[in-house]
């Protein structure tokens, strides 16, 4: 019996040292170990991508924002502001401008069919809004160069990238809206253009949020 007692003491023993040492091992070191290594080597992604401006953090280079104007008494739905540049539809993000802390409601994609009615629609009248806002004196936007992600929201609705083709469509508008040269806009464009990662992944993209910082600076400097 006196065995039984001490070898189950023993066993109670050995487990509760067990606990303490996984406990600080896997709760204390390993957490430190692996936190200190991805501050010191990859500081901004394990930051979140935190994207700053007039020393503010303003977004994320990873999250969409949307640039809208402030609500109207009766309205719902916030209109584009159209003296920024413009992402991808998506239902997902709350109300923005270029300088407020965005507010993330929902992600995630539509999952309506090509075919669905309601889908088709969504696209036909985006497309039209698209063509109408970014049509300025002595440039008209076409139908047929309206680009598919400036009318279709992404898988996540949290896309933070425009195609080169939408962002250089909504360029004559922004200028125009701005009162800058045309040509000093699409430079802006040019350099916020990235290739494709690693020359073979992905597709040429312009980061909405940062194209639009520096937007806001040549705006300023103007």
């Amino acid at each position: 019996m006196n065995t039984s007692v001490a070898n189950t003491a023993r066993l109670l023993g050995a487990g509760l040292r067990a606990l303490l040492v996984l406990t600080l091992v896997t709760g204390v070191i390993y957490p430190l170990v692996v936190t200190g290594v991805a501050q010191a080597l990859f500081n901004d992604k394990a930051n979140g991508s935190e994207v700053k401006a007039g020393g503010k953090v303003v977004g994320s280079s990873l999250i969409g924002q949307s640039y809208t104007l402030p609500l109207e008494k009766g309205q719902e739905t916030p209109e584009p502001d159209l003296k920024w540049f413009q992402g991808r539809p998506a239902n997902g993000l709350g109300t923005n401008s270029v300088n407020t802390q965005y507010k993330l409601l929902l992600s995630g994609a539509t999952n309506l069919s090509a075919d669905n009615k309601d889908l088709i629609k969504q696209v036909e009248a985006a497309k039209a809004a698209v063509v109408k806002d970014n049509s300025v004196p002595g440039y008209t936007v076409r139908p047929s160069q309206v680009p598919a992600d400036a009318v279709t929201s992404s898988a996540s609705g949290l896309d933070p990238d425009i195609s080169p083709q939408y962002a250089e469509l909504q360029v004559h508008r922004v200028a125009e809206k701005n009162g800058l040269p045309v040509a000093e806009v699409q430079k802006l464009v040019d350099k916020h253009t990235e290739g494709r990662s690693l020359g073979f992944i992905g597709e040429p993209r312009v980061n909405v949020l940062e194209l639009n910082i520096a937007l806001k600076g040549l705006v300023a400097r103007s």
